[in-house]
């Protein structure tokens, strides 16, 4: 297993990116299975004009394939955010703690790199987004289901933020030998409703 540990301070730029959209609902689109031009134009009109994330511009000759359903912008931060219709997540690379090449016999050693690091990113989110209105982890016998139903599945920590339209989840992965999880770290999105 190799591990990569590096300070927060992507993380401390993008959740101070987020708290500042005091309401998601104008973000929320469409709840299908639309694709392509139209729908990434709706979704960039509509964080346009609720924030002041610029898109990512089309390069010359680019055209939004009739698959997309994404769209990245970057925050006055710096910040690269990635949005969907229905979910919005910073890409940090950079930033905390993270297992990778991990093994069949490394899984003790992830799960406890998890444990030592959820708590810098616990108190770092909940400086920027106040006390969490859920936390758990996999200890506890009800966590699949404890804040909602499946929403520890595959989980190993979960904390949780409501939001006016919108949840903010920061979450660690549970490490698995079967199927084998190659990665781990601690991660957050915004489930926009």
């Amino acid at each position: 297993m190799k591990t990569q540990d590096r300070p927060l301070d992507q993380d401390d730029l993008a959740m101070a990116d987020l708290a500042e959209i005091p309401d998601w609902t104008a973000l929320a689109g469409p709840d299908g299975d639309e694709s392509g031009p139209e729908v990434v134009r709706a979704l960039v009109y509509r964080v346009m004009g609720q924030t002041s994330w610029q898109p990512w511009p089309l390069q010359p000759g680019e055209i939004i394939d009739a698959e997309m359903v994404s769209w990245g912008f970057t925050t006055r931060r710096g910040t690269t955010m990635i949005v969907f219709d229905g979910l919005a997540f910073p890409d940090c690379p950079d930033s905390g703690w993270s297992a990778y090449d991990i093994g069949p016999d490394d899984i003790a050693a992830a799960e406890a790199g998890l444990d030592a690091h959820w708590p810098d990113h616990l108190a770092l989110a909940t400086r920027h987004w106040g006390e969490p209105d859920y936390v758990g982890d996999d200890s506890l016998p009800d966590f699949v289901d404890g804040w909602e139903v499946g929403a520890g599945a595959g989980r190993r920590h979960l904390a949780v933020w409501l939001r006016e339209g919108a949840e903010f989840h920061l979450y660690s992965t549970k490490p698995s030998k079967d199927p084998l999880t190659t990665a781990v770290g601690v991660n957050y999105a915004v489930y926009i409703d």
